[in-house]
């Protein structure tokens, strides 16, 4: 017997004769990573100039960080920013409550319903927030009275503020409820009707939990996009976040400072809100493959 096959009789049951080493084709072509030179000067440029710009920001003494630490967390500044939060929270709620009403109307088989939320959706969505919010803050001009109450007396300047936002921000939040609406599977409100499922449930039960998918990411956009937009209720003399540090700059001209303090703050909250965002996005696309 050869000692090949004694070699082979030798070693253990199942064991796999012992590779030889790996042999390269001399003619193959050698892959080289693309270095991507530019891509890398071009980073390192933006990282250079970010610095250059935070260095300038901390040690330029006319930014006065002192003056904005002293009035960051004031008590003026605390009440308008609590002020801008509540506004922010009670415009969502009730726009979104509204904008629902009028989603389901612009679905409705009924002609006039779908015409007079179209309707409402054009105009609210036609003209400028700015406009609406002086309209009702002077509705007294066309109506002295209401219900046989001076208009002056019964909307104040929160009063309008909440008004105005929420009667626009329902017309957006119509159109993001109906798109989510429209997002859903034909076939899974067949399936409920095939279940007897009335309309309701139907629609709370099956058609709302998967229209959240598309409503929640253009939703959040909006609660942020509300946020920073109830800073244009200081022209009703509202005193929120902006209207309060207003008022301390023109006490003290310390104009830049104030301003940087409402910025913080816009951001700061934000951020937060950004954060939230993230997490029910990622509720709701539980079981898609698409969570992050």
């Amino acid at each position: 017997m050869s000692s090949a096959s004694l070699d082979t009789l030798d070693a253990a049951p199942g064991a796999k004769p012992a590779a030889g080493p790996a042999k390269t084709d001399p003619t193959a072509p050698v892959v080289v990573p693309a270095r991507r030179t530019g891509q890398w000067t071009a980073a390192a440029v933006v990282l250079v100039l970010l610095g250059l710009g935070l260095v300038s920001v901390v040690r330029n003494d006319a930014f006065q960080w002192d003056v904005v630490a002293a009035y960051f967390t004031s008590a003026s500044v605390l009440r308008g920013l609590g002020l801008t939060l509540w506004l922010t929270a009670a415009v969502m709620l009730l726009g979104f409550a509204l904008g629902t009403l009028l989603a389901v109307l612009r679905l409705s088989a009924n002609p006039v319903l779908r015409a007079v939320s179209w309707g409402y959706v054009w105009f609210f969505r036609s003209t400028p927030i700015l406009v609406q919010l002086l309209f009702w803050f002077n509705i007294g001009m066309l109506y002295p009275k209401i219900l046989g109450v001076s208009t002056v007396d019964l909307l104040g300047p929160v009063t309008v503020a909440v008004v105005g936002l929420t009667l626009h921000e329902a017309a957006y939040a119509a159109e993001v409820v109906r798109g989510g609406v429209l997002s859903v599977d034909r076939g899974q409100i067949e399936a409920a009707q095939a279940l007897g499922l009335g309309r309701l449930r139907r629609f709370t039960r099956i058609v709302l939990p998967q229209a959240m998918r598309a409503i929640v990411p253009p939703a959040g956009n909006m609660l942020i996009g509300t946020l920073k937009g109830t800073s244009i209720v200081s022209v009703i003399a509202v005193q929120d976040l902006l209207y309060s540090t207003q008022l301390v700059y023109h006490r003290t001209y310390e104009v830049i400072p104030l301003l940087l303090v409402a910025t913080l703050w816009y951001v700061a909250v934000t951020s937060v809100l950004g954060i939230g965002q993230h997490y029910v996005e990622k509720h709701y696309a539980r079981g898609t493959g698409t969570g992050r």
